[in-house]
């Protein structure tokens, strides 16, 4: 027979328990939204990379973090255009090169019908206008409006990038319209890496050039550089400055959210982005070889953007990470290794340029003397009759091989 007061012991023990567990419960269903996985549909995340170093970059970090929390990215290059035309028709996901002003025109209509989502600024401090080399500068071409004045020195050209870019198209209107008394220039478009050759054969004779810059990128320490004045009305005040915003296309936060988290954190620092073009257009390291030795190097950025988010099976990010990846001072052997790397590509590289600046002269002879040869050759042959050298290959057919087919040929 139960007492009252052992009955009274277990009904507190139980109410107890019920209390327990009921707080278990909610802190479990308070905890649910973070612990969400992402859908499978998911699982591969495809990027655009327009070409510029610095978009490259960015999104070489990007796919490097991805690949570390499970989740499987797919880059494709593109142009500006295509990008957002992509993401319009869902065949692209994220895109993190949307540099403003400049690109109000391409993103305007995606964002105004809907199909492109601005998810936030990646990087600020940006710039991106035409610049010239110091020398020039100090001649006296400070503004868009002193580029006409040189125009015989600089043969009515200014240097662009890949044509269908935001900057070029700048460039184009500008010339169409007249602006500045640039109606009868033309623009030179290329590669970034080709204008930027072009700017280091100039720079190397100290000829007058104008090209597209912008920052951040190692051309602001390759080169002594200055940015023109006076284009605020195509490339926006401050000597173009802009802000880099991170885009997807339409509901891509709402059907991934953990992914959304990481794009939320993902900012970088000017000072950040160029170390990392730096490895790639210095050392000449492959992208992900760049941004994977940068995060190594970094494991407090690293930190700061995986707060919150989680790997592809819902385990938090930071403690998911490679243990090399996660090494503080990169101390272990494989990033010692691949972080101190020997300099052999650094010093070919410099040799080169070396060779380049210095040796003109010796390639020239050589190209004389075998140029020469080869001339001399040719005007030897044209002068012999072409019914005599048919000949003479024929019987010479014949004394070599002793084959009536061969000859007959």
């Amino acid at each position: 027979m139960i007492t009252l007061s052992q009955l009274l012991r277990r009904t507190a023990r139980g109410s107890l328990l019920l209390l327990t567990l009921a707080g278990l419960q909610a802190a479990r269903g308070a905890e649910a939204p973070d612990m969400a996985r992402d859908p499978d549909s998911c699982t591969t995340v495809r990027l655009s990379d327009i070409g510029w170093t610095d978009v490259t970059s960015t999104t070489a970090v990007f796919a490097e973090l991805l690949k570390q929390i499970g989740y499987v990215p797919k880059i494709t290059v593109l142009s500006v255009p295509v990008t957002y035309a992509s993401m319009k028709n869902k065949d692209i996901d994220v895109f993190l090169g949307n540099w403003m002003p400049s690109m109000e025109g391409d993103r305007k209509s995606f964002v105004a019908d809907g199909s492109v989502d601005v998810i936030g600024a990646n990087l600020t401090g940006a710039r991106y206008t035409l610049a010239v080399p110091e020398y020039t500068y100090a001649k006296g071409l400070r503004d868009f409006s002193d580029i006409h004045g040189f125009a015989a020195e600089l043969k009515n050209s200014i240097y662009g990038i890949e044509p269908g870019n935001d900057g070029n198209r700048h460039l184009l209107e500008i010339i169409k319209q007249n602006m500045y008394g640039l109606g009868d220039f033309k623009l030179i478009e290329s590669s970034e890496q080709g204008m930027l050759a072009e700017v280091e054969r100039a720079v190397r004779d100290e000829r007058p050039i104008v090209f597209l810059g912008w920052q951040p990128h190692p051309m602001n320490m390759r080169f002594k550089m200055r940015y023109l004045t006076g284009g605020d009305a195509t490339f926006g005040p401050n000597y173009g400055g802009a802000t880099v915003y991170t885009n997807t296309r339409a509901g891509y936060v709402r059907e991934c959210p953990n992914l959304g988290r990481l794009l939320q954190n993902l900012t970088f620092t000017v000072e950040e982005e160029n170390e990392i073009m730096g490895r790639i257009l210095d050392r000449r390291e492959a992208p992900d070889a760049a941004a994977m030795a940068w995060l190594r190097l970094h494991p407090h950025r690293v930190a700061a953007w995986l707060a919150g988010v989680r790997t592809v099976d819902g385990r938090p990010a930071s403690l998911a990470l490679n243990p090399v990846a996660r090494t503080v001072g990169g101390m272990a052997l494989e990033s010692w290794i691949t972080v101190h790397k020997i300099p052999f590509g650094d010093r070919m590289a410099l040799a080169v340029e070396f060779v380049k600046a210095h040796g003109v002269g010796f390639f020239n002879g050589i190209s004389i003397v075998i140029g020469g040869a080869i001339d001399g050759l040719t005007h030897l042959l044209l002068l012999i009759p072409s019914l005599i050298m048919i000949a003479a290959i024929t019987v010479l057919a014949w004394l070599l091989r002793r084959s009536w087919a061969l000859t007959l040929f």
